[in-house]
């Protein structure tokens, strides 16, 4: 208890950090307003739905649970590493607002109209609460895991952990019928080259994470 207070009263000592930790905490509200506008237009422009390799050949599974509670298990995660090591808070915000702000560029070029056997699994309505519904390409719940793999890459427990997640969140949303295989697989690409971003802009904050 008293490592990680330290932690924190010594990072509040930096005039830096708290500049950076505001403009973080901005960046993310900011990038949250984007891909609501974005998600939403999506939505009310999405087209009919397309043939797809994998789900024209699968059956739907009721995988609601871990649709919404997967990538609640992760966030917990992430704010539990934030809490113990405050330095890294900065980074990791900015990265995901990035990640965020590009995706809602992605969503909103094209609208395709969600597959028609999604319908079917388990409590819809339960689901669209988190969800907008034309907000397809590509998949946050795939590529925000293995954006955290990225971060986290030289710490092999963590890098496998989020690594895992990423995964099992890609095989989950094509179980379900809510992504099409494209947004899953351009997912990992997409995101690979966002945290190459993100480490160029804020290199700075980079150069902090230490374990």
């Amino acid at each position: 208890m008293k490592i990680w207070t330290q932690k924190w009263i010594d990072v509040f000592k930096s005039r830096e950090f708290i500049k950076s930790l505001v403009i973080s905490i901005l960046f993310v509200g900011i990038s949250l307003y984007i891909n609501f506008l974005a998600g939403s237009y999506a939505t009310e422009k999405a087209s009919l739905p397309v043939t797809d390799i994998i789900l024209s050949n699968t059956r739907v599974y009721d995988v609601d649970g871990f649709f919404v509670w997967g990538p609640i298990f992760l966030f917990s995660l992430v704010l539990v590493l934030c809490i113990y090591h405050p330095k890294k808070i900065p980074f990791i915000g900015k990265s995901i607002a990035l990640f965020t702000i590009i995706r809602s560029v992605f969503i909103s070029l094209t609208h395709l109209g969600p597959f028609p056997t999604q319908a079917i699994a388990g409590s819809t309505n339960f689901i669209n609460k988190f969800t907008f519904g034309g907000d397809l390409f590509f998949s946050g719940h795939t590529g925000i895991p293995f954006l955290m793999a990225l971060i986290f890459w030289q710490y092999k427990p963590l890098r496998y952990l989020f690594l895992l997640d990423s995964v099992f969140m890609g095989a989950v949303v094509l179980l379900g019928h809510y992504h099409y295989s494209i947004d899953v697989l351009a997912a990992f690409f997409i995101t690979y080259t966002v945290y190459q971003m993100s480490s160029y802009l804020f290199k700075k904050d980079k150069d902090t994470f230490n374990l």
